[in-house]
């Protein structure tokens, strides 16, 4: 067997994979001590505060060692794998070198490029952090999810039980990162899977349909609900509680939220409108040639009349630089649209949306969307947001009073648009109503600005001709 020196194992480090990010958590492994990587491959998946990522390998060689399992939250500049790129056969794992012949991690400055690849192990973001790169330790016991709801198993973002490691010579099922967050979640094994999806990928059905007991897939609650009362038939654990980590995108929103809320002077107000005409172009643009292909549905045009409503109110889209002391006024719209994922709340946005036309506004609205659905969603999505939208209404909340997305000086909540009595053309007639909700900062937007950008997407969406007329 050939030696292996301290020279040719290379320590790749957790990378700084969003804007500034001090750790991740490490998801799951792809690979273990004895297995050959190549220059690009995912070698495993860990989760930020903001996204989970994928992380490829820099280097050609055989793993020698994983130095934290899964489950373990790692700060950035921290060594995670360590690869044998000698080209020599894989390590005895049985038979593991001393303790004194274990290298030490090479600092940021020491260490070499990557053999074969000639660049930096350092992937993405902006390099490491300063801060110390001590393993963090998992706060408490594990608590057992075995008995738990599904939406409860949602929530512990990945600390339920792991599926078993698929058999030697088996090749890794296909599946997207949700997918495999859910299965573990779950417990179940995705080796075990029957795949239904196209070119043999597992479906989340997939992985309800193998969970014992089973038979049918339990779309995830978006939203907490009240439980409904259980029949009497039901046994309970004798565990009365269930402690989740706060960790994650909850953790980050949590604090965001915190901050927002205790820093800018919210101001909500509320309009009720007739979006009859809207909810007629929506149908209308579902059959237009130009809108083939594309997603159409009232978000679309609300989008759209919030871009008016800000072409026409410039000042709204500011932010407050607490620093500098100054109000600085965007000339462009980065469009956040607030999305309920597994992993819990984000925001990504559509950059510079101002600039778009209506088409094209709804290609970027269904990208959004389908990324965060398959958890696909990149920190750089979620930066550098000016003004968000929270759609309540697919909830059938008729409205709420929305905090601020740091950062941003207003937010627009949509409620449910129903079926109400409405006075038309002096007669009570059953029309299309929605509430609007419009959140700001007051240290830069008063009541007069305000109002004005709620009344002109009011009444843009109740006279959507006005999309052409204000444009």
């Amino acid at each position: 067997m050939t030696t292996m020196t301290e020279a040719s194992v290379r320590e790749f480090k957790m990378p700084d994979v969003g804007e500034g990010l001090t750790e991740a958590e490490i998801l799951k492994w792809f690979v273990q001590p004895g297995d050959t990587v190549t220059d690009g491959q995912v070698v495993c998946e860990v989760e930020t505060a903001k996204a989970a990522v994928e992380l490829p390998i820099p280097y050609d060689g055989v793993v020698r060692e994983l130095h934290f399992p899964e489950g373990t939250t790692v700060d950035v500049g921290t060594a995670i794998i360590a690869v044998d790129v000698s080209g020599g056969t894989a390590p005895d794992t049985e038979q593991p070198a001393p303790a004194a012949e274990q290298p030490a991690a090479p600092s940021p400055a020491e260490e070499p490029k990557a053999q074969g690849s000639g660049r930096q192990p350092v992937l993405v973001g902006y390099g490491v952090a300063a801060s110390s790169t001590r393993r963090r330790p998992r706060k408490g016991p594990e608590v057992p999810v075995q008995q738990a709801s599904t939406a409860i198993q949602t929530e512990l973002n990945g600390h339920g039980a792991a599926p078993p490691a698929a058999p030697a010579g088996r090749e890794r099922p296909l599946a997207k990162p949700p997918v495999r967050k859910l299965a573990k979640d779950l417990g179940v094994d995705l080796t075990t899977v029957v795949p239904t999806g196209p070119d043999g990928i597992i479906t989340r059905e997939d992985v309800h349909a193998a969970v014992p007991g089973q038979q049918t897939a339990q779309p995830e609650a978006p939203v907490a609900t009240a439980p409904a009362p259980a029949p009497a038939a039901v046994s309970y654990d004798t565990t009365r509680e269930t402690r989740v980590p706060i960790k994650g995108v909850r953790k980050a929103t949590a604090a965001a939220m915190v901050g927002s809320a205790f820093t800018a002077p919210h101001v909500t107000e509320f309009v009720t409108v007739d979006v009859t005409r809207t909810m007629k172009l929506v149908e209308e643009l579902k059959e237009d040639k130009e809108f083939a292909g594309l997603r159409v549905n009232p978000l679309l045009l609300i989008a759209k009349a919030l871009l008016v409503a800000i072409k026409r109110n410039p000042d709204i889209n500011a932010s407050w630089d607490e620093a500098a002391q100054e109000i600085v006024v965007k000339h462009y719209v980065n469009l956040g649209i607030a999305a309920a994922t597994p992993r819990g709340l984000i925001v990504p946005n559509i950059k510079d949306a101002h600039a778009k036309t209506l088409p094209q506004l709804a290609e970027s609205l269904g990208e959004l969307v389908s990324t965060a659905r398959d958890g696909k969603t990149s920190p750089a999505a979620m930066q550098g947001g000016t003004v968000t939208i929270t759609n309540v209404g697919v909830f059938g909340v008729d409205t709420g009073t929305p905090i601020l997305n740091p950062g941003e000086s207003a937010i627009l909540a949509v409620g449910a648009i129903k079926l109400q009595p409405w006075v038309h053309k002096g007669k009570v007639k059953p029309r299309q109503v929605t509430t609007l909700a419009l959140s700001f900062d007051h240290r830069l937007v008063d009541g007069e600005l305000g109002s004005k950008v709620l009344a002109d997407v009011a009444a843009i969406l109740e006279q959507p001709k006005r999309l052409i007329t204000w444009s």
